[in-house]
């Protein structure tokens, strides 16, 4: 189910109107009599609590909003149009399908793209077997991948699929593991990230590290899997399920993946990578089991190296063959 979004207020916007700091979070893409509406309604509220468009801010406080609930409300859904493409489907039956998930496509629609989306692929494979109880834009979105985060994704056919699936996912009985290129090697060959993570102010994608209580609550456990000059492979595995968690919690620990530009990771690039040119992190869900939601009996699947993104097999490549020298 979407996540409850947070803004906490800095020093810098102390005094400022409620209405105007939300036009301004959101860049000025929507009118300021459409954010004052959406105030009235209720769909930001400040520190819990309904406010009027007028409310002055102050430092600490926190505005909250349902991500999924305000853009239905300021973008009405559109009809979505199905998308001929070849989906890397690892397995399937009545109830669900795995997909290998591309690189560069996003999981759903936003207002970037509507055409392209994995959700508009399954919607030409599948048509209407998809599960809609989270609404035509996420036709049976479980979970989701970044959108240059390749690899293994469940797709629920109906609704009972995905309640199941989505409270195995919330309960932490269903897993999944990712692998990432992290620059730089680990002293500590494994651990836990413990950092509750916020949204970047004024920045709706980006998440930072949070220095006090007003996080949400993110844990991420990493195993360095092999080790190169200058990058590592590892395995994480999550345990909550927050925006860009790994790529924040590995840039907080000086480890940002392997081409992620918005975690800083150009920073730590040696000299001799920048020849490899790939799309962004180099990050790969490789791993998912759950119960299956019908048949109660244990699924469990794991991508071979070959199904990973090209970019992902490059690199991996390239160092291996460094090694050997």
């Amino acid at each position: 189910m979407a996540e409850i979004e947070t803004i906490t207020i800095s020093n810098n916007d102390n005094k400022k109107r409620l209405d105007v700091f939300i036009v301004e979070y959101f860049k000025n893409e929507h009118p300021r009599a459409k954010i004052t509406a959406l105030i009235d309604e209720g769909i930001f509220l400040v520190n819990q609590k309904k406010q009027k468009p007028s409310y002055k801010l102050k430092p600490n406080d926190i505005i909250s909003f349902n991500e999924e609930i305000f853009n239905k409300t300021i973008n009405p859904p559109q009809e979505l149009t199905p998308w001929k493409f070849e989906l890397d489907i690892i397995y399937e039956d009545d109830d669900l399908a795995v997909i290998n998930k591309e690189k560069n496509i996003l999981t759903h629609p936003t207002k970037y793209d509507r055409e392209h989306t994995l959700v508009n692929a399954l919607l030409y494979q599948y048509q209407n077997n998809l599960s809609d109880i989270q609404g035509i834009d996420r036709l049976g979105i479980v979970h989701r991948l970044d959108k240059n985060t390749s690899g293994l994704i469940v797709i629920a056919k109906n609704n009972v699929s995905h309640i199941d699936l989505a409270k195995q996912i919330k309960e932490k009985s269903a897993k999944r593991k990712y692998l990432a290129l992290a620059l730089g090697n680990f002293n500590q060959k494994e651990g836990i990230i413990d950092k509750p993570l916020i949204h970047y102010l004024k920045n709706n994608v980006k998440m930072n590290i949070s220095d006090d209580d007003k996080g949400l609550e993110a844990i991420t456990h990493y195993r360095v899997i092999e080790e190169f000059k200058g990058v590592s492979l590892i395995e994480l595995e999550l345990k909550t399920g927050r925006t860009h968690q790994i790529r924040a919690h590995l840039a907080s620990i000086n480890h940002p993946i392997f081409g992620d530009s918005l975690y800083g990771a150009k920073s730590f690039m040696r000299n001799e990578f920048y020849n490899l040119k790939t799309q962004e992190q180099l990050l790969q869900s490789y791993y998912l089991s759950f119960i299956h939601p019908k048949t109660k009996e244990f699924m469990e699947f794991q991508l071979e190296e070959n199904k990973f993104s090209k970019d992902f097999i490059k690199v991996l490549n390239f160092l291996r063959s460094k090694n050997e020298h």
